[in-house]
């Protein structure tokens, strides 16, 4: 069955962002870096970069990251977000108050007109994220 998962790129702070995410989501980290791999950096002091790097967390989230070797153009991301949703109040709270640990907080997760909470932030790696907690069903 086909997944979609989100692949951050960073300029060079995968490892500590992905473990940061680890702490958030919890689960295993594999991580691979351009000096396991013959050739695959220019500059040898790149190769302790991470040139691949999954979380697979325990509710079965797979996030992948990877740093940008100067042979390549690194660009910030802009104009997409990482959503978390679901019913979960308590594990969604924890990934919005760990997530904005260190970030800027865009829109407060608050309750919005359509009930239930929804907020939005930029983490300390300049990443966008949306958490959504669905309205409790009576």
């Amino acid at each position: 069955m086909p997944s979609l998962n989100p692949y951050l790129s960073f300029k060079n702070e995968a490892r500590e962002a992905m473990t940061f995410y680890q702490t958030v989501f919890g689960g295993d980290l594999d991580v691979n870096t351009f000096g396991e791999y013959e050739g695959m950096v220019q500059d040898p002091a790149e190769n302790d970069l991470i040139m691949h790097a999954q979380l697979t967390s325990p509710d079965g989230f797979v996030l992948m990251g990877a740093d940008t070797p100067s042979g390549m153009t690194y660009e910030k991301p802009a104009g997409i977000s990482v959503s978390v949703s679901g019913d979960d109040e308590p594990s969604l709270q924890g990934y919005w108050d760990k997530l904005a640990d260190g970030g800027t907080i865009v829109m407060p997760l608050d309750t919005p007109p359509w009930g239930g909470k929804f907020g939005m932030l930029t983490d300390k790696f300049g990443i966008d994220w949306m958490i959504s907690i669905d309205p409790a069903q009576d």
